[in-house]
């Protein structure tokens, strides 16, 4: 059989680099049936196409057979890969200048955000692979893609067995600052890590644990210049404005990214300012010498 992949975010995003892991998957497990796996070209002729999007912001392309197989929340799709596939260890030959492995620990979250796909998707946390199911042999890097990965006990296990290693980790969802506790930041402290360590602060009422965890940085010898934040901005500007400052005015350096909402599926698109925002403001470092309203204030916005 050949096998055609397709990967919607390569195709129109040259700069992207981190690659599809259920398209590894895909092509793993052809490759053991003894099928001619390639990346899909609209001039050729194919037994089966797969297509995986991640973002709906994503253009589809309009060339893709119609009996192509679709998957990822781009395409609106919370399916998931069957069993058989899931379990196979996935195909790094497909992604050559990826040197470091990716995967899951846990699937699922115990939020239900409404900005979040994860909890109609994956459901609640659940324990999902080993570390060692994760790793290659070729490289001592990890990136792990859990979306709350402190939020059950095998998750934090999992990070113990880690922080004992060689591994340099990286994970790159923002953890949830609101349960970081003397435990969680001892194993935090002692994992080699490959430049962040990720946070998220997507509502004012996070704010006094980013206070709180200050503490446990300096108490656990964690440098606050290895923290990154993530930070949501919805259509209220100001409220997001309102954490940046707090955020700044707590720590001079860590790492603050702003994330405009998007959801086309629901109508949520981000406006002009939300952009300008997150992509010039916040991007820009410019809060580090100025407010938000002076910001507007210098650029005539107000």
């Amino acid at each position: 059989m050949r096998v055609a992949l397709h990967d919607a975010e390569r195709e129109h995003m040259p700069h992207k680099t981190f690659p599809n892991y259920a398209l590894m998957k895909i092509s793993a497990y052809h490759k053991l049936l003894g099928d001619t796996v390639e990346w899909w070209n609209s001039f050729d002729q194919y037994d089966r196409v797969y297509s995986s999007k991640v973002f709906d912001f994503t253009p589809e392309n309009p060339y893709l057979p119609p009996d192509t197989i679709k998957g990822g929340t781009g395409y609106r799709l919370f399916n998931t890969l069957p069993i058989e596939i899931d379990n196979v260890f996935p195909d790094y030959s497909i992604y050559p200048d990826c040197d470091y492995a990716i995967g899951y620990l846990t699937r699922g979250c115990i939020r239900n955000c409404p900005w979040c796909y994860v909890p109609r998707k994956e459901g609640k946390i659940k324990p999902y692979r080993r570390w060692q199911e994760l790793v290659r042999s070729d490289t001592k890097k990890l990136a792990l893609m859990d979306n709350n990965i402190l939020a059950c006990d095998y998750g934090i296990s999992q990070l113990a067995e880690l922080s004992e290693t060689d591994y340099i980790i990286d994970i790159n969802q923002g953890m949830d600052i609101r349960l970081l506790n003397d435990e969680i930041v001892q194993i935090l402290a002692k994992m080699k890590w490959h430049r962040f360590i990720r946070f998220s602060c997507y509502t004012r009422s996070q704010l006094p644990y980013f206070h709180e965890a200050i503490r446990f940085f300096d108490k656990y010898g964690v440098a606050k210049s290895r923290i990154f934040i993530y930070i949501l901005v919805r259509e209220d500007i100001d409220d997001a404005a309102e954490r940046v400052a707090e955020l700044n005015g707590m720590c001079k350096s860590w790492t603050l990214y702003a994330q405009a909402e998007r959801n086309e599926p629901r109508g949520i698109i981000p406006n002009k300012m939300q952009l300008e925002f997150a992509q010039r403001y916040v991007y820009g470092r410019l809060y580090k010498r100025e407010s938000w309203q002076e910001y507007c204030q210098r650029k005539n916005f107000i």
